[in-house]
């Protein structure tokens, strides 16, 4: 290999690799910590406002009685960039999108990885899907006659945090790929993954920011449980194809249930949306101190 940076660069995370454990499905219980770069500064953190209102006006993602989960994430995102611009300064804010447009999932990992994001934060509503009911309707022939119809659920309450899965791990390679030899064309940048060497490298990527994914995420889940009382599901895996492709640490988080009509109250409340945003900032910056501390 030529680049004598990338050379630097792939022994580096070979030795990093020897340190980095292998995670289990139960990601529930907070993990410790990764070590990071001497020097390491968390320069640039990328909200992600999900979903959108596309092209012929209708709205993606979930609903409420009132609301839309495209408009209530918006309105989080936008106080959230401010809050962070304020209480966090030299933390720089990367904005997915700030109108009611829908940006396709693809270009908002796009617009991460180009501006170098070093965190991935993606704002959503959850929604519980219908249930279905059956009930007897009548008899017929001695016989019970039953009827099933959909009700909806709306017992749903509290946050939820989602990671990506390692099913998507080939996507997340891809994207580590083009993130970190992004000055090569298609044919060099397959030749540097059929490298063993660049393999080690991408491998010590991948391993590296799931695990400060998790930790991200517990340091939210205990800091909305702890700090604010909110009821919470946890931290989970799932296929999320916007995180797995964002080459850094990377969380969604479901700030509330917005077909519960009491949880969409507070997420439309100027005191829930603040408390919401408040509790982020306190996580990042503790966060931000952290890996920070840690690589001096």
């Amino acid at each position: 290999m030529k680049n004598k940076a990338l050379k630097r660069l792939i022994y580096g995370l070979s030795v990093l690799l020897t340190s980095l454990p292998c995670f289990s499905f139960a990601i529930i219980n907070p993990v410790k910590h990764d070590t990071v770069t001497a020097g390491y500064k968390l320069k640039t953190v990328v909200i992600d406002a999900g979903h959108g209102t596309r092209p012929n006006g209708s709205h993606s993602g979930a609903s409420g009685s009132y609301s839309t989960e495209s408009n209530v994430t918006l309105a989080i995102a936008l106080k959230l960039q401010k809050a962070i611009e304020k209480d966090i300064p030299d933390l720089r804010v990367v904005m997915t999108r700030t109108s009611e447009a829908d940006v396709g999932l693809k270009t908002r990992s796009e617009i991460a990885n180009s501006n170098k994001g070093d965190l991935f934060i993606s704002i959503h509503c959850n929604s519980l899907s219908d249930r279905r009911v059956r009930e007897v309707v009548g008899h017929k022939h001695g016989k019970a006659v039953y009827k099933s119809y959909s009700v909806p659920d709306r017992s749903g309450k509290g946050v939820l945090f989602l990671v990506y899965g390692f099913h998507r791990s080939e996507e997340e390679q891809e994207a580590l790929r083009e993130n970190l030899f992004e000055e090569k064309d298609n044919s060099e940048q397959q030749n540097v993954l059929d490298d063993p060497a660049s393999i080690i490298a991408i491998n010590a990527f991948k391993a590296k920011y799931r695990k400060q994914s998790i930790h991200f995420a517990n340091m939210l889940n205990t800091e909305f449980t702890e700090g604010d009382g909110r009821r919470s599901d946890g931290v989970k895996e799932q296929g999320v194809l916007v995180l797995c492709h964002s080459a850094m640490p990377a969380v969604l988080v479901e700030t509330g249930f917005i077909n519960n009509h009491e949880e969409e109250d507070y997420l439309n409340s100027e005191a829930g949306q603040d408390a919401i945003v408040a509790t982020i900032v306190r996580a990042l910056g503790s966060y931000k101190a952290e890996v920070e501390q840690v690589s001096q």
